[in-house]
């Protein structure tokens, strides 16, 4: 939360409109003539999607990418409805791969020979052993971003950082310098990464895992002490500007802003994602540096992360076809050459990066001891969240707590206690 829809970007999907652009492959006139275009629905906005058109001009026959705005599950069902299901989609999430498989509305595709995707995302969009998508576009969701201007030594362990929230916090409640964080909590989206980061490193790759496929309580031991974790952190006074109830205000792309224009905070976290805001809204010329979330209890750091994949819907050769060509190593090299791209496949050599962060990030998603999807992206039905749904809505209930004043104890008793209904009414709609 690609990455990477709504959940991952609000604002700056928010302008999407529904309007097609039809893009023809260079040098298309001679072999494609006679065979109808490919259309492809997308989420993409903006760069991403000027970005993803230049991707597929390289493709015969013609494609027409339509950008469908935040949700996407919407459109493809009342499309699909209407008979009239696109091509191909680029789906914000693997819970919807699997949904769309079950229901019957997907075709098999093969990827090429060149794909290969880091393990923690291989198998989830398979479903009784038959492949239904392949993915297109990553996002590396266990980054912090600072100026070192501002903090000159990050933290490496979780300790650490709430120590040094505490030393910031102090001095901002005293007028002496910026909050220590900045967060969108306003975006649900934005606290399930927190929780996702700790619970990944605390619970271990087992239960996370469980927890996904909905195979564990989420009244469990570690989901509690991860809240637990998160709970010390937010709960410092003086953590966010203006506190917690004007954080629960602020969307991610302004949570970003306090950072990197109104120095109103010192880090934010967030996925790659955030480099797209900073381009926009930075201040002066500094450059940001990043930090990997820090541990919370292991030694290993879990990787956290989010991704776009292709689908074929039933029916559709072409769209098929489209699905395998978008699989290639070299498919997306134009993307690639313009920066602001992180590809899930591991085959992409490091030399094709142009942009320094992606070729760091890239090398992270090869060598992490630890890869996991976001599991809220995971999630069936309503449980997987949207605004003022589901597990967003519960983690934006929990950080109200914490930041008001509510003992840890029991806002950690009401949130698992919510998770864990929440998680029940899921399966029973499975």
């Amino acid at each position: 939360m690609t990455g990477i829809g709504l959940r991952r970007r609000t604002l700056l999907r928010a302008t999407a409109t529904a309007a097609a652009a039809t893009v023809t492959a260079a040098g298309a006139g001679g072999c494609a003539r006679g065979r109808r275009s490919v259309q492809v629905a997308v989420v993409w906005a903006g760069g991403e999607l000027a970005r993803f058109r230049e991707v597929v001009v390289g493709y015969t026959p013609t494609v027409q990418v339509i950008g469908v705005g935040n949700d996407i599950d919407a459109f493809l069902t009342a499309r699909r409805s209407a008979g009239t299901s696109p091509d191909v989609a680029i789906l914000p999430r693997s819970g919807l791969v699997v949904e769309y498989a079950q229901r019957g509305w997907l075709s098999e595709v093969t990827p090429a020979t060149s794909y290969t995707a880091p393990a923690g995302m291989a198998d989830l969009l398979s479903v009784d052993g038959r492949r239904y998508g392949v993915w297109v576009k990553a996002a590396h969701k266990s980054l912090f971003w600072y100026f070192p201007s501002m903090l000159a030594e990050p933290p490496r362990t979780w300790d650490a950082l709430v120590t040094l929230t505490r030393r910031l916090g102090a001095r901002h409640r005293a007028g002496a310098g910026p909050a220590p964080l900045a967060i969108g909590a306003a975006d649900g989206w934005v606290l399930t990464d927190w929780f996702e980061n700790v619970l990944a490193d605390v619970a271990g790759a087992d239960l996370y895992e469980a927890l996904a496929r909905g195979e564990a309580d989420w009244r469990d031991r570690p989901v509690g002490y991860a809240l637990d974790r998160l709970a010390e952190l937010w709960s410092v006074d003086g953590a966010f500007p203006d506190g917690g109830r004007r954080a629960l205000l602020t969307q991610f792309e302004e949570s970003v802003i306090q950072v990197v224009h109104h120095r109103d905070a010192t880090m934010v976290f967030e996925a790659d994602f955030v480099d797209a805001v900073v381009g926009r809204f930075r201040r002066g010329t500094e450059p940001l540096a990043t930090f990997r979330f820090p541990g919370a209890r292991v030694a290993s750091q879990p990787l956290i992360v989010g991704g776009d994949a292709a689908v074929a819907f039933a029916g559709s050769e072409g769209g098929v076809e489209l699905v395998r060509w978008l699989s290639d190593a070299g498919a997306f090299q134009p993307w690639l050459d313009a920066g602001g791209y992180l590809s899930p496949n591991l085959s992409v050599p490091a030399g094709s990066y142009r942009d320094p962060l992606r070729g760091r990030l890239a090398d992270e998603l090869r060598t992490a001891d630890t890869v996991q999807f976001d599991l809220s992206d995971r999630l069936p039905g309503t449980f997987t969240g949207t605004d003022g749904v589901g597990i967003w809505r519960i983690m934006q209930d929990f950080f109200m707590d914490v930041t008001d004043g509510v003992a840890a104890r029991e806002a950690v008793r009401r949130a698992t206690g919510a998770l864990a209904e929440a998680a029940r009414a899921a399966e029973g709609g499975r």
